[in-house]
Order: structure tokens, then C-alpha cells, then sequence
């Protein structure tokens, strides 16, 4: 943070200086491309991952099929395996199909590690059900969808949110994986960092920290202030 502030570009002080900011919003443009191919890759990969997850965990908590262990015992597997057991299998994998390595095969390297982990805060919160109210539910003649939409998956809810928080920050982070399945010219935030630091630290890279750093500060204070105001409200 410090050296974001420094006139000279190496870890040397030469005198305060703004300059490391104005290039990284002007001169910078695969930084933030990176920084795009990153939001969508981790939003997408959540959005799908979540839906997954949450449905999955309805199946396996509630209905009964053939080979349920097996796929309950499948799906976390990934929470075990190293990152890079995983993403050697999937770069393997998407050779093996004749896919090109692209965005696309980064997203669904995503939604392959992140879904268990939405699975398991689901299942965490299904967990604490009382199983009375679709007794209830299905006393009012409530049928199988109206049950899953009006009463399952709001009670789920904060087990599905925290999911897909985890699922988004997983992947926002992510390198070992993304590493084996990025193909030319979807870098990932990542990926590009480790592309720069291999020859020499850009001082654009530290500027680029602190804003990410003040960002996620901001982001939860405005959680707090938001929490704060709702349990005020009730």
C-alpha cells in the first residue's frame, strides 16, 4: 500500500507520487478486462453453481433414490481433492471432448468446485428444518412446486445466499484451478497478476490492491449499516 504512493517503480522510495493511480485507470486496459472476464466468470459460476447446490440438497435431504449415498459422497469429493488434482482432470477432460479452452471451460471448472460447497451450507440449513410445516403444507393441498417455491426454499434462504457468497468469493480468488482450464485471452484477475509478477512487479499492480482493498472495506461497512438497519426496523 505504501509503495502504491511512491514515485519511483521499484521498492526504493523516491517521493509521493499519484502518477501508479492515474496509470492504472488510463493505461491498464488488460487489467480490467481481467477484472471483467473475473465478474463474469464468478458470477455466472455462482448463479448455476446455487441452483445446483440448493436442488441437489432438496433431493438428497429429502427424497429417497437409488444410489443416493453414492452421490452424496461424489458431490463432495471436490471439498477433498487438491485444487490441482482437479484441475488437471478437468484440463484432461476437456481435451479428451475437443473443447477449446476458454472462458466457457474456466465457468464450468468454477460451478465443478464451488457446487459442493453451496450443497453443504444448504443441507447445513435443511438440517434445522421441522419437517411439520410441509406435513402442513401438504394437509392445505399444497402440491410438490408450490411447496418448493412457498415454503421450502424461503426457509432455505440464508442457507442459499451464504452459498452463493461463498460460491462467488471461491471463485473470485481462485488460481490453482483456473490456471490448468484458461485458455488465450480469458485471463482471470489471477492469472493476469501471476502473468505480471513473473517478469516484474508493475507498481499498477499495488495501486490496484488498494483499491481492491478500500472497495471490499466499503462493501462491508455498507453490509453492516445495512444489517444493523433491518434488525433496527424489526
Amino acid at each position: 500500500m505504501v509503495f502504491s504512493f511512491n514515485e519511483g517503480r521499484t521498492m526504493v522510495w523516491k517521493g509521493f507520487s499519484l502518477k501508479w493511480y492515474d496509470s492504472l485507470f488510463t493505461n491498464q486496459p488488460r487489467l480490467w478486462a481481467a477484472v471483467a472476464n473475473t465478474l463474469i466468470v464468478a458470477f455466472s459460476s455462482s448463479l448455476v453453481a446455487t441452483v445446483i447446490g440448493t436442488l441437489g440438497a432438496i433431493a438428497i435431504h429429502w427424497y429417497r433414490f437409488r444410489a443416493k449415498v453414492f452421490f452424496q459422497a461424489m458431490s463432495f469429493l471436490p471439498l477433498i481433492l487438491p485444487e490441482i488434482i482437479i484441475g488437471v482432470s478437468l484440463l484432461i477432460f476437456f481435451r479428451m471432448i475437443g473443447f477449446s479452452l476458454s472462458l466457457w471451460t474456466i465457468i464450468i471448472a468454477h460451478i465443478s468446485f464451488t457446487m459442493p460447497f453451496v450443497l453443504l451450507m444448504v443441507m447445513a440449513r435443511l438440517g434445522e428444518f421441522d419437517d411439520a410445516i410441509l406435513e402442513a403444507a401438504r394437509d392445505l393441498g399444497a402440491r410438490e412446486t408450490q411447496t418448493l417455491w412457498r415454503v421450502i426454499l424461503p426457509l432455505a434462504l440464508p442457507g442459499v445466499f451464504a452459498g452463493f457468497l461463498t460460491a462467488f468469493t471461491l471463485s473470485l480468488e481462485d488460481f490453482v484451478v483456473t490456471f490448468f482450464v484458461t485458455g488465450s485471452g480469458s485471463d482471470t484477475l489471477p492469472i493476469f497478476i501471476y502473468n505480471q509478477i513473473k517478469r516484474k512487479l508493475p507498481p499498477e499492480i499495488n495501486a490496484f490492491s488498494v483499491v481492491l482493498i478500500g472497495f471490499t472495506v466499503f462493501l462491508l461497512f455498507l453490509a453492516r449499516r445495512s444489517i444493523k438497519y433491518f434488525v433496527q426496523r424489526k
